[in-house]
């Protein structure tokens, strides 16, 4: 029997005693919809804003150094943001549904053995992505065009932040677990400390003073992997605590390859889907960069307005997650559909938002990183071009969150990943065989978009009810 039959009388078998639920979970399963989910995404704009400003003041820092720095953390980034994303919005999801789904159905010491396996997951994910990107650091920023300046002041950075990435992974790990239990408060002011100080530590670092050495852009990976690391610390005492809905505990702890099957059922394809995500962004990247230094920044500087959308639209995505896994293991099947179109709507709207205003004041974005008149003008082109479609970008990734919290996203991965092929081989084609340069390859990401959108509304269509 699941929680939704324990919170209705008339359902629920009278000689068997309703299961405690915890106050959270009485709120995803019962609330009014748009109203708990909005209250659910509130503190999650504290993340919106937190990763706004680890996107911005790198870049704003960064610049500082010259062109050739700048330039040299753009190859960098997608990755970083790889790493980021699939912590947070790939297999951080994966941790969040699996948890809303055992205390939806009542199985609490389930989902405490979840967090549990969590901490583990965090600390085996992150020494893959050191030794991978440690490795294979620069022959991929090579092949990204790095080369001289350019390619040492990538590899300064990359090495820092990728050396000490286990914060990354295990901040937004812990974030997740907490999430799954309802509470977004907490994790998104940790979050946000943890950006606050990076901004606040990083020009120390960068640019150095006192008795601290100027590190150049090295010092932006240190300051990541600092602050990060203490956001983690913090979420590791609260879930060790008294006070969490579930704890984290390895007193007689013994791991078991059926709840790491669990998160890795969701959260692969998860990772998969951030993967074409950056991959797109990577892709794309060389391609501009083979149109020159210019547009190959122009265009870096203009598709970092979509890291900012991730996380808009992530906001919104946890607590879509949160409500959609709770009502679907409590077999709350209409209610859980209706939240997933809900939050759609609702993330399109905002997404929409933010691309029509800076496709019609391009010069708004683009001049907080650099004052070169060819880069501004390049990357203003792509903002007006694909800025409009950044509604459609936007109900796409909410429904991939809906499919999430559902636990089926194989479609909405595969909707993503014909989205790279669109974007990255229509760019191709309008560049080299129609001759349309720069803005041939934008159009194909705008129309790239159309399709994503299309693409994911079938996806979540096709979701069955379980038996």
């Amino acid at each position: 029997m699941g929680i939704g039959s324990a919170l209705n009388p008339s359902i629920a078998n009278s000689s068997r005693p309703a299961p405690a639920v915890p106050e959270r979970t009485r709120m995803l399963l019962e609330a009014p919809v748009a109203p708990t989910l909005l209250r659910l995404a509130a503190p999650n704009v504290l993340n919106l804003l937190a990763i706004a400003g680890l996107i911005t003041f790198d870049g704003l820092f960064v610049g500082r150094l010259g062109p050739d720095a700048l330039a040299g953390i753009s190859l960098v980034f997608p990755w970083v943001m790889l790493v980021q994303h699939a912590a947070a919005s790939g297999m951080g999801g994966a941790v969040s549904s699996a948890i809303a789904r055992a205390l939806g159905g009542g199985q609490r010491e389930r989902a405490e053995a979840l967090a549990s396996h969590a901490v583990l997951l965090a600390l085996g994910l992150a020494g893959v992505s050191s030794l991978v990107m440690l490795a294979g650091g620069p022959l991929l920023y090579r092949w990204m065009g790095g080369t001289g300046a350019i390619l040492e002041a990538a590899l300064a950075y990359s090495n820092v932040a990728f050396g000490g990435v286990v914060s990354v992974w295990m901040l937004n790990l812990l974030a997740s677990v907490v999430r799954g239990t309802g509470n977004m408060g907490l994790p998104a002011a940790v979050i946000m400390g943890s950006v606050l100080g990076h901004v606040i530590v990083s020009p120390l670092l960068i640019f150095g003073g006192g008795p601290v050495p100027a590190l150049g852009t090295a010092g932006a990976g240190w300051g990541l992997v600092i602050s990060f690391g203490v956001g983690s610390v913090v979420l590791l005492a609260y879930l060790r605590s008294a006070r969490a809905v579930v704890r984290v505990s390895f007193r007689g702890f013994r791991p078991t390859w059926a709840l790491f099957r669990e998160f890795f059922r969701v959260g692969v394809p998860g990772v998969m889907n951030v993967a074409i995500t950056n991959t797109t962004v990577i892709a794309l990247t060389a391609v501009a960069g083979h149109m020159g230094r210019d547009v190959a920044i122009g265009y870096a500087m203009g598709a970092r307005l979509e890291y900012i959308l991730i996380p808009l639209a992530f906001g919104f995505g946890t607590g879509i997650v949160a409500m959609v896994g709770t009502n679907w293991g409590a077999k709350q099947f209409d209610r859980a559909r209706s939240i997933a179109w809900t939050g759609g709507v609702i993330v399109a709207a905002a997404c929409g938002a933010v691309g029509l205003f800076f496709a019609l004041c391009p010069r708004l974005w683009m001049s907080l990183f650099t004052a070169e008149e060819q880069i501004i003008r390049v990357g203003s082109t792509y903002l007006q071009i694909v800025g409009p479609a950044y509604v459609l970008y936007g109900l796409g990734m909410a429904l991939y969150f809906a499919c999430q919290g559902l636990g089926r996203v194989m479609l909405a991965v595969l909707a993503n990943g014909i989205r790279l092929l669109l974007a990255a081989g229509g760019g191709f084609i309008a560049i080299y065989w129609m001759s349309a340069g720069s803005a041939g390859l934008f159009a194909a990401i705008a129309l790239a978009f159309v399709a994503y959108a299309a693409l994911t509304i079938a996806a979540l269509s096709q979701v069955k009810e379980a038996k």
